[in-house]
């Protein structure tokens, strides 16, 4: 997975290594091979690869409880037993070269093979199936991990159809008239689960809503800023949907995602009235499309893999054992949701006067990324109760500080709390809006919140641009652009201008 596309993305909520343990032994093909192996034995007659031989898949199926009826019931057993050992939960003894002639011999010497027959090796349960029961959760994903990556290598091959139509007269596949190329297929794939993560992610930090197929399509093929697509890009993300539909099939007995296929009905009609033919435009029928969730396993699964590539793919929890420096810092580029549950899980288990006391500390600084410390400070102290005021007292008289702690002792009704100082006003109010415009940019709330914070001073322009505070000047040029009211606007130019000249 490419480390370039998405540097960092936003924090996950991931379930205790147990539930996805749990939910990895619950995965349909996973616990397909682990019963494989359990039943591999003496008389499992292996190929040159470690398959299992072709008359020895009805037992196997059978072993699984699959219909003897279901002409793909073999085909699920041989992939059951890949995944088996691939993973380490079945060893093969393969074949030796001169099998052929042992085989030959003992049909001589008129024993059961017969002569030319295919030489077999044998296969017993592995060393690492002990952990399926008797190793610890890490060690189950572990395994599973090892089985998605057999499985998202089956997934970037094309299907029987285009291989066996791309055969040339000798057997060998002709890759260019496939027009398939196994690296290039690999990175496409790792490239639709990353986006799939990050779409994932981007909303609750967790599980949310499953993903429409054309959705998840077009983010591989639209170019960024095209507005109505055209025939030829719909075209292209029909075929990539299709593509998704059949790889996402082959994904879900894994249990990487929840998928539900495109409608056959519907692309088939899409065929016949061509690329535009394929366009939802009802809300209520965008599930024929097709619809793909990550499931937990899944969102596990693909965060392993992207810090394998050294994508950073944070998780809610990773900064509980930091410090609260760390933690304000981590927590700053992080949407206010995740924020949230970072900074809860951060201060769990601590006793609260010292946490506090840590927070005020870590907040403080003149730096550019202080507004936004500071206002995940004021998040975190949100969940303080009354025992922590001694702690938020203790700054009262601080410039950084003593705005944000009145603040606090007001909501909780504290007495005795002395008026801040005309300065601290001012500074508190270029520091809170400087903190909103690195949280979330000028946002469509950002003019009232402007308005609310000016409206009770007079005067307040002929003294705020003498703020010392690093984001003076760009708070009054976002007034400047932002304020609702016109004639205040362009007093805060004339402010930002007066800032600007004072600077050295």
């Amino acid at each position: 997975m490419s480390a370039e596309s998405h540097p960092t993305l936003p924090p996950v909520r991931l379930h205790s290594d147990a539930e996805l343990a749990r939910d990895a032994l619950g995965a349909p093909l996973f616990a397909r091979a682990v019963r494989l192996a359990r039943w591999a034995g003496p008389g499992t007659r292996v190929g040159v690869g470690g398959e299992l031989a072709a008359e020895q898949l009805p037992g196997a199926a059978a072993h699984l409880g699959l219909d003897a009826d279901d002409e793909d019931a073999p085909g699920y057993a041989s992939q059951a037993w890949r995944v088996a050992v691939d993973t380490g939960l079945v060893d093969v003894t393969e074949p030796e070269e001169d099998a052929n002639d042992a085989n030959g011999d003992a049909a001589g010497a008129g024993g059961d093979a017969g002569a030319g027959e295919e030489p077999y090796g044998t296969a017993a349960p592995g060393e690492d199936l002990a952990l399926v029961t008797g190793g610890t959760p890490g060690d189950v994903l572990a395994l599973w991990r090892a089985a998605l990556e057999t499985v998202l290598a089956d997934a970037a091959v094309p299907d029987l159809e285009d291989l066996v139509d791309a055969l040339d007269a000798g057997g060998e596949i002709d890759f260019d008239r496939l027009d398939w190329n196994p690296g290039r297929e690999a990175d496409l794939l790792d490239a639709v689960l990353a986006n799939l993560y990050l779409l994932t992610v981007s909303g609750t930090g967790g599980v949310d809503r499953p993903i429409p197929l054309p959705v998840l399509a077009a983010s591989m093929v639209v170019p960024d800023g095209m507005g109505e697509p055209s025939d030829a890009v719909l075209e292209q993300v029909s075929d990539a949907m299709m593509r998704l539909d059949d790889q996402f099939r082959q994904l879900e007995p894994i249990g990487l995602v929840e998928f539900r296929p495109v409608d056959e009905e519907l692309m088939a009609q899409a065929d016949e009235d061509g690329p535009r033919g394929g366009r939802e435009d009802d809300d209520e029928d965008v599930s024929r499309y097709g619809m793909v969730r990550l499931t937990p396993l899944g969102l596990y699964g693909i965060r392993a893999r992207m810090l394998e590539a050294g994508v950073a793919a944070p998780a809610v929890g990773e900064l509980a054992g930091k410090g609260a420096d760390a933690l304000l810092d981590v927590v700053a580029s992080y949407p206010e949701h995740a924020a949230q549950a970072e900074i809860e899980r951060w201060m769990a288990g601590r006793d609260l006067l010292a946490a506090v006391a840590e927070l005020l500390a870590a907040a403080r600084g003149d730096d550019e990324g202080g507004p936004l410390r500071r206002l995940r400070c004021q998040q975190a102290l949100a969940l303080a109760g009354p025992e922590a005021e001694p702690a938020v007292r203790s700054v009262l008289d601080e410039a950084e500080l003593g705005g944000l702690a009145r603040v606090w002792l007001a909501e909780h009704g504290v007495a005795d709390v002395p008026p801040p100082a005309p300065e601290m006003v001012f500074w508190l109010t270029v520091d809170t809006i400087a903190a909103q415009l690195a949280a979330d940019g000028e946002t469509e709330e950002l003019p009232a919140l402007m308005e609310t914070l000016t409206a009770h001073h007079a005067g307040f322009f002929d003294q705020v641009w003498r703020v010392e505070h690093p984001s003076t000047v760009q708070v009054l040029e976002a007034m400047g652009r932002l304020h609702p009211d016109r004639k205040t606007a362009k007093e805060a130019r004339k402010a930002a201008f007066k800032a600007r000249s004072r600077r050295p």
